[in-house]
């Protein structure tokens, strides 16, 4: 049987918090929702079932999240698809997720990954979403210390011409930081040999240093330089990440949720918030290794969609409270908040 995995795809579709003293989420059905949630489940469930029927599937339904239970149930005793499920000849599985669900995802440091840190720590190439921007001041003979110079256009990820590049960037994704560093030289290696340039290939670590002694062979070479500029560009990001200051903030966001997850498991929420309070501090008190008030803000969004249910209490009020309090004094007391923190307040 086919499988389907299906995200309720409407903006507005997040699942209902119960209210004092009213049914939990397991126990929510359409009714008590708001009338323009109820309208928007109903002609989601409608559009559900005239593309079943279009493909002609008998469906199982599965649900994760309260507000996928709801969905899946409506879909179940929907008139239309229960006459469709009687004559429909393929067999599908659907999944429904709450997209709420999803947002671990989204704000966790997962893995050792070199691609996502990579699109994490790069400034973000102008009009685009998906790229970033590769600073080329490396391969040319202009020399400044000023990291915002725009003299010389900046290099990108996407570099659909280059095989060389493809395979690389294939190896970012789906190896180990490790190995994908040890790709990248491979194939400056593999460059540099078939340009005739006085290559030196060492063993051991890669180093961002290594790399870039190795990029400065291609540097007054403009025939190099055009033959191999897709690669030389995902060479460039690399030493440029690995250098990052937010690298290694990026490491301890990992650990951080690492412990989390172990600590989740024997403790309850307030403890973890507890736990979490000292290290909010003001613009004053940091230093360059501690979190700033969009890092907080994340690492919230992580615990608190990471550890399911959470029992409501005096206790767990206490602590929310303290928590609250110090990352409103923190956000008060940046000199320039960033874009995200105007936003917000």
């Amino acid at each position: 049987s086919a499988e389907l995995c299906l995200l309720p795809a409407l903006a507005g579709l997040l699942p209902p918090l119960p209210c004092p003293g009213g049914p939990g989420p397991a126990e929510v059905g359409l009714g008590p929702l708001p009338a323009e949630l109820r309208a928007a489940v109903r002609a989601l469930v409608g559009d559900l079932d005239a593309l079943f029927t279009a493909l002609g599937l008998r469906e199982e339904s599965f649900a994760v999240g309260a507000l996928s239970r709801v969905v899946a149930a409506e879909l179940a005793s929907y008139a239309p698809a229960r006459n469709r499920r009687r004559t429909a000849t393929n067999k599908a599985s659907v999944v429904f997720v709450d997209r709420t669900l999803d947002l671990a995802g989204a704000v966790g440091h997962h893995g050792d990954n070199l691609a996502e840190k990579i699109l994490s720590v790069l400034p973000k190439l102008p009009g685009h979403k998906t790229d970033v921007m590769v600073n080329m001041v490396e391969l040319t003979a202009l020399r400044t210390t000023d990291e915002t110079c725009n003299i010389i256009a900046p290099g990108c990820l996407a570099q659909p011409n280059d095989p060389a590049a493809k395979a690389l960037w294939e190896s970012f994704m789906n190896l180990k930081q490790k190995e994908a560093v040890m790709e990248a030289r491979r194939h400056l290696v593999e460059a540099a040999s078939r340009e005739n340039l006085p290559i030196k290939m060492s063993m051991g670590e890669v180093t961002p240093e290594q790399l870039s002694s190795y990029l400065q062979l291609f540097r007054n070479n403009l025939k190099a330089l055009e033959n191999h500029c897709g690669l030389l560009q995902l060479v460039l990001a690399t030493v440029q990440t690995l250098k990052h200051p937010q690298t290694s903030k990026w490491d301890n966001f990992l650990a951080f949720e690492r412990l989390l997850l172990q600590t989740i498991g024997e403790s309850e929420m307030p403890s973890v918030l507890n736990q979490f309070l000292p290290m909010i501090k003001s613009y004053n008190e940091r230093t360059k290794d501690d979190y700033t008030c969009e890092d907080f803000l994340v690492l919230l969004v992580y615990m608190y969609s990471v550890v399911g249910e959470i029992r409501s209490g005096k206790e767990l009020d206490v602590a929310e409270k303290e928590v609250k309090k110090a990352l409103v004094k923190a956000i008060c007391d940046e000199p320039e908040p960033s874009p995200v923190l105007q936003k917000i307040t």
